[in-house]
């Protein structure tokens, strides 16, 4: 097979060259030029390696007539029009193994950290303050967690929060999924039963603001809610109102709605989101849930050896 072409549209992990180039690939970066400007020159490219930066959509595909491949650094794969790429031919790759321990330790993290106040606790001391009734905490252990997903996030988080003695149940579309460390159950089922929900889903039409006012209501218990997916699978309006309200006891939020589609600030301020920002009910991080060191390596190396096997 000739020498591919592949343009890189994101800093990732130097392996991705280095080991790419060993294999005789034609490598690019480019992180500086626009969407039109790539536009113009992609039907050069046998393959592209992107993170968020670019949308992939249907104008883009078009042009792009050598494109044999899409290689995501990452899990969610929204940002690419990914009907038009099927018609095309071209092939998607993404590497949800790489970032699912990261993410899986996020969420256990964030809920240890809400549930046990952790954050306000210590900022009162250093500011002199100390109260102890006040910051009484509330275990992991024994509450019944429901996941909505259970591909690689969700797996990874079962495995570690039955380490807690949680018992852990998930809901999702595909079939005969329990194992050792989880349970699936409908979604009627979870919504009976978990004191914890944490969603592990991407963002298609069908999730998109699948926990609205609606879902919220159907929860038997009040409970904590925590998303490391997508921000728009969640209607925020309701989040808050339940907040408000304390059927959500506490939320662990590490995307946003109102994050721009290339994750990297936020977009929009209004009265909702301050209300997150200021709550002492929700801890909001900038969608790092899987943005570890080792994930960083991971990620790349699972994308690098997709490649190779598939195109080498």
């Amino acid at each position: 097979m000739p020498s591919m072409r592949i343009l890189i549209l994101d800093k990732n992990h130097p392996l991705i060259t280095e080991q790419l180039n060993a294999k005789n690939f034609i490598l690019e970066e480019d992180f500086t030029s626009s969407y039109d400007e790539v536009c113009r020159k992609i039907q050069n490219y046998d393959g592209v390696i992107i993170r968020s930066r670019i949308p992939l959509d249907k104008n883009f595909l078009e042009k792009a007539k050598s494109l044999k491949f899409i290689a995501r650094v990452g899990a969610g794969m929204e940002n690419i029009d990914i009907p038009v790429a099927e018609k095309l031919g071209i092939k998607l790759i993404n590497s949800p193994e790489g970032n699912r321990d990261s993410v899986a330790e996020h969420v256990v993290g964030m809920l240890l950290i809400l549930m046990n106040r952790l954050f306000i606790a210590s900022q009162e001391v250093k500011n002199g303050i100390w109260l102890r009734e006040e910051n009484r905490g509330d275990e992991l252990l024994g509450k019944t967690v429901g996941l909505i997903g259970y591909g690689n996030m969700g797996k990874a988080t079962a495995k570690r929060l039955s380490g807690f003695g949680c018992k852990v149940i998930f809901y999702d579309i595909l079939p005969d999924l329990s194992d050792e460390f989880a349970e699936q159950v409908s979604l009627e089922e979870l919504q009976e039963k978990a004191e914890v929900l944490s969603l592990h889903i991407p963002l298609t039409e069908q999730t998109h603001y699948m926990i609205d006012g609606s879902f919220i209501v159907g929860m038997k218990h009040d409970f904590y809610f925590v998303n490391t997916a997508r921000g728009k699978n969640v209607e925020t309006k309701s989040l808050v109102e339940a907040l408000k309200s304390g059927k959500v006891k506490g939320a662990c939020l590490d995307v946003l709605e109102y994050e721009k589609s290339s994750f990297e600030n936020l977009e929009t301020e209004n009265e909702d989101l301050n209300y997150l920002l200021e709550s002492e009910k929700a801890i909001v991080t900038p969608h790092i849930a899987g943005w570890t060191v080792q994930s960083k390596e991971k990620l790349a190396q699972v994308i690098v050896d997709k490649i190779i096997t598939q195109f080498a």
